[in-house]
């Protein structure tokens, strides 16, 4: 029985999932955590924030996801504007980057979970603390470390989370100064740029002449390697703060900035979404992904919010229940439909315990097996 067992696993046995015409370049979730800490700066690593796990990584791996993205702060990465990075905070996002990229086709998107600000102050506003330059200096240092001349690197650069409350003027005027430094150390990594007033779809027109429509097409990049990322949650109000979901308010969104995107001649990634456990929430999220894969031209993929250690009971945690071994999430039956590959390996988990096993524990395993 044993050696069935584990040629059986280390095969590799892949079960069959329900599989649409899914095209999209990147199919992912946020891994939550470095960016915890209620404003505790630098904070105590794994007491008032924390890492994901590899476990996590690797059960998303095994669903055939193929896009990691990793929040984490300006403050504890860079503690003094222009100084070096801190070693042990970079320590632990690098340790996440080499856990996701030590499974083959997996990218990771690097994501300054900022909005917009560095210890209070809005990034590049007039008279204020924090320029514009302190901001391409951060990006600078990031791209020295994950520098790569291949524009399908698997490390992505994402400048900015969800900016607001500010001129969209400003936010143009950051973005292209990171980028712009970020190309001068001779890196082609793909970039993600977040609009105005949460980087909604859903207020991409709202604004007027300072509306994400009207502005954020002047970004300027000498790589031409860059995507949107914009954030759209089901509920009435757009904030993913309730868990009953509206479809009309995404449609109407998802609609008007695909017509923006050809129009630009541009694409974007679907940053963050997410919906309850719920059938108007499933239907809503079934909409929205169908929609993305549908116009596959403008929309590069999308990332779910969110997964992560320290969620608990969050309505919409994608975080693996502990069990050994670890049990979907209710909403991750609702993604895979979407997600690349026809075939998603279940038996990862399993595969992974027997490689790591020793001789001691695979004999005992044999014997526990022969007993029955």
């Amino acid at each position: 029985i044993f050696d069935m067992v584990h040629q059986l696993l280390v095969v590799g046995f892949t079960a069959a999932v329900a599989s649409r015409s899914h095209v999209n370049r990147f199919v992912g979730v946020s891994e939550a955590g470095l960016e915890f800490g209620d404003n505790k700066f630098p904070g105590i690593p794994f007491k008032d924030y924390t890492q994901p796990t590899n476990d996590s990584v690797a059960f998303f791996a095994d669903a055939k996801f193929n896009l990691i993205r990793l929040p984490f702060v300006w403050e504890r990465l860079q503690p003094v504007l222009k100084g070096p990075l801190d070693e042990g905070y970079a320590k632990l996002i690098d340790e996440v980057v080499q856990t996701v990229l030590s499974h083959e086709g997996m990218s990771i998107l690097l994501d300054v979970h900022n909005y917009a600000r560095y210890r209070g102050s809005v990034i590049g506003e007039s008279g204020g603390n924090v320029t514009a330059s302190d901001f391409a200096d951060l990006w600078s240092r990031i791209a020295k470390i994950y520098s790569s001349t291949d524009k399908n690197s698997p490390i992505l650069f994402g400048l900015m989370n969800e900016p607001h409350n500010m001129k969209t003027t400003t936010i143009l005027a950051n973005s292209n100064a990171a980028i712009a430094a970020i190309r001068t150390t001779g890196a082609r990594n793909l970039i993600t740029v977040c609009g105005n007033s949460y980087s909604g779809a859903h207020a991409w027109f709202e604004g007027g002449n300072d509306s994400n429509a009207a502005v954020m097409g002047g970004i300027v990049d000498p790589a031409d390697n860059f995507m949107y990322e914009m954030h759209q949650y089901l509920d009435a109000d757009n904030s993913g703060q309730h868990p009953n979901c509206t479809l009309t308010n995404a449609s109407n969104a998802m609609s008007a900035a695909t017509g923006w995107l050809r129009q630009q001649g541009k694409s974007a990634l679907l940053g963050e979404f997410a919906g309850a456990n719920n059938a108007p929430c499933h239907e809503g999220v079934d909409s929205m992904l169908s929609f993305v894969a549908n116009n596959k031209d403008v929309w590069q993929g999308w990332v779910w919010w969110a997964a992560g250690p320290w969620w608990g009971d969050y309505m919409f945690s994608l975080e693996p229940n502990k069990p050994c071994p670890p049990r979907d999430q209710p909403q991750e039956a609702w993604l895979l439909p979407f997600v690349d590959g026809n075939k998603t390996d279940r038996f990862g988990f399993f595969r992974r315990l027997v490689a790591s096993a020793s001789e001691e524990e695979i004999a005992q395993f044999r014997n526990y097996l022969d007993q029955y």
